[in-house]
Order: C-alpha cells, then structure tokens, then sequence
C-alpha cells in the first residue's frame, strides 16, 4: 500500500509551509500543494486519489457530486470557522469526519482593508501614486480633488464584528455613522453608538456604504441597480464581505451613469478575476485580491491549525 496522500487546495499565498512545521506530517504522508485554483478536470483528477483534504477557506466549492470523485476521502480540514461551500451533509453522510482551525485576527485585518479601499477611493491613492511612478506632481488639467471623510456620512449594511470595529474607525474620522441589516434595531446600534435607519436612507445619504453581511437567500443581491441609483453622485460602495451581496452585472451600468462614483472591491463574483475582465481596467474602481482577511497572523493561525488537526488525526 502507497504513502497516505494529502491534497491542499486554494494555498494561493503558498504560506502554510512556511508558517509552521510540516516536518511531522511530510515523514508520514504524501502533501500535494494547489497553489492556483482546480476547476473540473483538474479537480477530478486531484480528488481520484486523496484520502484527506485540506481546504484554505471556500476558494475550492466542493457539493455532493464534487466529494463524490474522492472515492478514497477519509478527513477533511478547513482553515476558519466557516466554509459555505464545503457540503457537510454529504461528508456526513459519508462517515467522513471534518476539523476546522481557528480564525486569529481575521476581523481585525478585514476591518483594516476595508479602510484602505475607502481612503484609497476617498483619497485617489491610485492616482497619485501613479503619477508619482510616471514622473509626474500635479495633472496638467484641472480635476476634482481628494475629499475629507470628516463630517460625512458612513452607511454601514450589517454591524456584526467586523462591521462594528469599521464603525469605531469612522467615528474616529469624525463621520456620522449610520447602519442597516435585515435584523437591525434602534436599540442595538445604539449600543454601537450609531443610527439605525432604512436601507433606502442609507443608501441615498451615506458618502460611503460598506458591506458586512453574510449573503443569505434575503440579503442576494441586495445592491442591484435599482438601489445602487439611490446612492449620491460622490459616493464611494465598499464591499470586503461576499460579491453575492452586489449585482454585479449592474454595477458597471451604475458607475456609468455617476451613482456611485467609486466603488471599491476586494470580493468578486468569479476569483480570480480573469485578466481580460474589464472590472480591471476602470478608473471608478478601486481593486484587490481578496485581501480582506489575508495577513500573516490569520495565516500563521491556518498552518500550524492544519499542522495540529493532521497530527491528531494521524495519531
């Protein structure tokens, strides 16, 4: 009988070899390493022979039909507390049992990418860095400056952990910080210091309008174009939480049209973004990589978790 095989899918950043000690596993079992995303063929393929997968977030969606193709699975490892695209019932089904790691500061380094997009929008970092890079210091034509956040309003959709740390930030800026969520009360946003009020009212009067919802069958495209034209000629959407909040099909329209002026995107509805997507090529956008939760903390806090959960699985 060959060496017991493990596969790895969705280690983009290629860190959890290098942020914790695999010495002990690799001496027992056969770890191949996915670096860029599988999709069909490849999947199969890497699914034929595993025995035990280790998934780095949702990145690979794995149904019922999917886990099928893994004949031989045994165990499963998921790095953070929730995967929304991992079919537990069939694991389940299957007597197969699944471990997770902890999430470290992913709240906090989710908080802090927010507030880069939205100084990044509000302050034209793109630009100015890029004119920098060219030689230039100023435009040669005159053009709308960087605004002040202070004063404004935040319109907040959710104010769950990583909203509510977004909030203090805001308030720090000296913004109005407003918020919204299907289940939002008075009484709990004052509790946050902040303003309860209707999504409508949010939309129609924030400067910025920042995502932190988990998508459900009520909250799907949520910010379709009849909402994104509610929203003022200079403001800026924000979305680190899940592309499936945004129709995205009717954003590209809206920016068209000036409403919003920006939108600043870590989260998309196909990851990677194809290269020749035109979302990359924008001037109202502001783009990253799903970053949002990505920091060396959080990842050292997914290698030596999936370390842990092998070895006691491995006993």
């Amino acid at each position: 009988m060959g060496r017991l095989r493990i596969v790895v899918l969705g280690d983009y950043e290629r860190a959890l070899t290098r942020l914790a000690d695999w010495s002990s596993i690799s001496a027992r079992a056969e770890v191949a390493f996915h670096h860029a995303p599988v999709r069909g063929d490849a999947l199969a393929e890497a699914l034929r022979d595993a025995e035990v997968l280790v998934l780095v977030r949702d990145r690979t969606p794995l149904d019922a039909r999917t886990l099928a193709l893994a004949e031989r699975l045994r165990f499963v490892v998921f790095t953070g507390t929730r995967n929304t695209t991992l079919d537990l019932e069939a694991l389940k089904a299957r007597g197969i049992p699944v471990a997770n790691t902890e999430w470290g500061p992913s709240k906090e380094s989710t908080c802090e990418m927010t507030w880069s997009l939205i100084l990044a929008a509000a302050r034209q970092l793109e630009a100015q860095m890029a004119t920098m890079r060219d030689g230039g210091w100023r435009p040669a034509e005159s053009l709308p400056l960087p605004g002040v956040l202070s004063g404004e309003r935040l319109g907040l959709i959710g104010l769950g952990e990583i909203g509510k740390r977004v909030a203090r930030v805001g308030k720090a800026f000296g913004m109005d910080v407003v918020t919204w969520s299907p289940r939002m009360t008075p009484e709990r946003a004052a509790e946050e210091g902040v303003t309860a009020v209707s999504l409508e009212a949010l939309l129609s009067t924030s400067r910025v309008v920042s995502l932190h919802l988990v998508p459900t069958s009520a909250t799907m495209r949520l910010i379709d174009a009849e909402r994104l034209a509610l929203m003022r000629p200079d403001a800026i959407l924000v979305n680190t939480s899940r592309s499936a909040l945004v129709d995205m099909a009717a954003l590209p329209a809206a920016l068209d049209r000036g409403r919003p002026a920006v939108a600043a995107l870590d989260v998309f509805d196909v990851e990677p973004v194809p290269a020749a997507d035109p979302l990359r090529q924008r001037r109202d956008l502001v783009v990253t990589p799903h970053m949002g939760f990505v920091s060396e903390p959080v990842f050292g806090t997914f290698a030596r978790g999936v370390v842990s959960a092998l070895e006691a699985w491995l006993g």
